[in-house]
């Protein structure tokens, strides 16, 4: 399964909300837009950090049974990752479940096998 990153502008993204919120007034079907948006490259390279990436790709390969596990298996601490992992699933790129094996763990999870990049010109 493939996730998905657009830039659009403001404007579009303006525009895009507007024509749905129309169409949902007039009883019309809506198709919610599936992917993670920015306004900016710039905005997204705040977000998509590389210790950020690499944290999407130990992940996705090791699968980790709770964010502690995840920090040994990147080598970080845990508290910056646990940061970075609530702001990669604020952004829907990883998902979250909470689990209690004794004590309460979080289990992330990246949704997708790709992530493709979509820059609108």
């Amino acid at each position: 399964m493939k996730g998905r990153i657009e830039i659009e502008s403001l404007e579009e993204g303006v525009k895009d909300f507007k024509a749905a919120w129309k169409a949902g007034a007039a009883g019309q079907p809506v198709t919610p837009r599936q992917g993670t948006y920015f306004t900016s490259l710039e905005a997204a390279r705040k977000v998509l950090t590389p210790k950020r990436l690499e944290l999407l790709q130990a992940i996705r390969r090791n699968r980790p049974a709770s964010v502690s596990q995840l920090a040994q298996l990147v080598g970080r601490d845990f508290k910056n990752v646990y940061g970075d992992v609530q702001t990669l699933a604020q952004c829907g790129l990883v998902s979250l479940t909470a689990r209690r094996t004794g004590r309460r763990t979080t289990v992330p999870r990246v949704p997708f096998s790709v992530l493709e990049f979509r820059i609108a010109v």
